[in-house]
């Protein structure tokens, strides 16, 4: 069989089974979180979300909004020298990031395994 018969049966079953896989994996929310910044960052998304008295006392300046510590959860840098603490039945996590206005700040916040709680808000 000639090279370019086998290259079109080739590309034609590669076609075909994209199509599948792009038919298969359409409906479904995947998310290729490889990274440990990633997996933490998406699973204190997926998780309903507290704020602790302090942080409720620094979200009521106006310096800081929910919508920077939204950012700040899809976007941070955990920082693991400083998380990973036990905590009863929880571990706290260091998140550092920025605000809309570049003012960074840190976010630690204690991974439960129902809920996140977010602890302190720190420039």
């Amino acid at each position: 069989m000639r090279f370019r018969f086998r290259l079109a049966y080739y590309l034609a079953g590669f076609a075909i089974g994209i199509f599948f896989l792009s038919m298969i994996l359409s409906g479904k929310e995947t998310r290729c979180t490889y990274f440990p910044n990633g997996r933490v960052l998406n699973d204190l998304r997926n998780k309903p979300f507290h704020y602790s008295d302090a942080a409720s006392a620094v979200l009521a300046e106006s310096w800081i909004d929910t919508i920077d510590i939204k950012n700040t959860l899809n976007h941070g840098d955990v920082d693991f020298d400083r998380s990973n603490t036990k905590l009863d039945n929880g571990k706290i996590y260091v998140i550092e990031g920025k605000t809309m206005q570049n003012v960074p700040i840190t976010l630690k916040v204690v991974n439960y395994s129902s809920k996140a709680v977010l602890q302190e808000i720190s420039k």
